[in-house]
């Protein structure tokens, strides 16, 4: 095995076909011993023979070649690197999604993460600033990777495949790793510019970039991650640089309601009326994660001043969205939101608050026994028993003071089709019963004389 490797890859006798075909192989003259035993019985094929074998591995394969040796690697390298190669490996067929056999670009996306897995393993021995200016290098030509390179992006695969594809280059790298990612890429995108203009200008003055950078914040740093404590390092990436006002804006942006027709920022949704639970999802899980413990840079101030600066953007929200947002968000969030009110002196605010969650309780049928627990808890909260009295009647005075409005609001109105005030008078006189009813049950199971 050996002794055939050391020879030429053209017999020695023919000269004249040695010297003319020396250019299409891989010469052992050219080659230390090291290199050649590294690559095996490919040494003998000619450079575009090897290219032709690879034609018939899929890229999984491909990527188990480049493992074999760190020779047969830099040839795996430069071929990637090839006309031949880079039409092979990179698919672009990102918005046919509608072909025979293809579930949402399934294949496609399949495709991207085993090319993930082959750049992975190929450069593995590269420093972290080679294997970055490696990828951009092979991938640079590819224009719906970039934030603003394509035409369609709402009906595009580009960035999903962008994001599998990082998502499983950077799989398993340390968080040093991980900040020179993220800056290559903030850097390579131009995403702070773009970000300073989106935050600084009117609400939906720059609707186009502001889904752009929608888009490839979600689908390229956030939507692919498997663990949290991930999730958490690339949202916290995106939004610490900024100001607290700006991370509020910049997190409305990436996880604010949309248009179902264009997929623009929908700015007016928690100002004009009542919404509903899919406009908030995507905040809430956002203020979970970042109030997690895999978030490890974020305070519990520093959340609850998100949430608090989050209710007036881009104008101060509707209560019962707030009341809304807050359940959405979880018991912890939502205690924490609601104790800071009470230390701080804010008894009147806290008490409608209260009253919309029991509304926000009966509109969406949660259990209300849930907001009697609560309150319960925030009465804790209260230094005195002043305090807690005080918030007591203000609680009492709030569903007072709302349902007196609503009703004016019924009388005033036309009762038409689109009038809703009849609705949510109706909904606050339930939630107002059902809330005292838990009140009695709580206070009928504490009594030691009850039967």
């Amino acid at each position: 095995m050996s002794s055939s490797a050391g020879s030429s890859c053209i017999p020695s006798h023919k000269q004249r076909r040695s010297s003319r075909r020396s250019r299409g192989c891989w010469d052992p003259l050219d080659t230390d011993s090291q290199s050649l035993s590294a690559l095996g019985q490919f040494q003998t094929l000619p450079l575009e023979i090897f290219h032709m074998v690879l034609k018939y591995l899929s890229v999984k394969d491909i990527s188990l070649l480049s493992m074999v040796s760190k020779t047969l690697s830099q040839h795996l390298i430069h071929y990637i690197s090839t006309s031949a190669g880079t039409r092979r490996l990179l698919l672009q067929d990102f918005h046919n999604l509608e072909l025979p056999g293809r579930r949402e670009g399934a294949s496609v996306l399949e495709h991207y993460k085993s090319l993930g897995l082959l750049f992975k393993r190929c450069t593995l021995l590269l420093p972290t600033r080679d294997r970055l200016k490696y990828v951009h290098k092979v991938l640079s030509e590819v224009s719906c990777f970039k934030l603003s390179g394509c035409a369609s992006p709402l009906h595009c695969l580009g960035l999903k495949c962008y994001g599998v594809f990082l998502q499983i280059l950077t799989a398993g790298w340390d968080e040093l790793e991980c900040h020179r990612v993220f800056n290559f890429l903030w850097e390579l995108s131009n995403l702070a510019r773009k970000v300073q203009t989106v935050v600084s200008s009117r609400a939906g003055s720059a609707r186009k970039l502001e889904l752009r950078i929608r888009l490839y914040c979600r689908r390229v740093l956030l939507n692919h991650w498997i663990h949290r404590s991930d999730s958490a390092f690339w949202l916290t990436r995106i939004l610490k640089p900024w100001p607290i006002v700006n991370q509020a804006r910049l997190l409305y942006i990436i996880f604010g309601p949309v248009s179902s027709l264009d997929g623009h920022v929908v700015w007016q949704k928690m100002i004009e009326g009542p919404t509903d639970e899919t406009s908030l999802k995507g905040l809430a899980e956002a203020i979970k994660l970042l109030y997690g413990t895999e978030a490890r840079e974020w305070t519990a101030d520093d959340v609850i001043s998100l949430v608090d600066e989050l209710s007036v953007v881009p104008q101060e929200w509707l209560m019962e969205n707030n009341a809304r947002l807050l359940l959405l968000s979880g018991n912890n969030i939502c205690f924490t939101f609601l104790a800071s009110k009470a230390v701080n002196g804010r008894a009147v605010e806290l008490a409608r608050l209260m009253v919309f969650m029991a509304l926000v309780c009966e509109k969406d049928l949660y259990c209300m026994d849930w907001v009697v627990r609560m309150m319960q808890k925030v009465c804790r909260v209260f230094s005195t028993p002043w305090e807690r009295n005080n918030f007591l009647q203000c609680l009492e005075n709030a569903f007072a003071h709302m349902l007196m409005d609503m009703l004016q609001a019924v009388l005033a109105g036309g009762h038409d089709e689109e009038d809703n005030s009849f609705l949510n008078l109706f909904h606050l006189v339930n939630a107002q019963a059902n809330f005292h009813k838990e009140i009695l049950f709580l206070a009928m199971r504490s009594s030691p004389n009850t039967t």
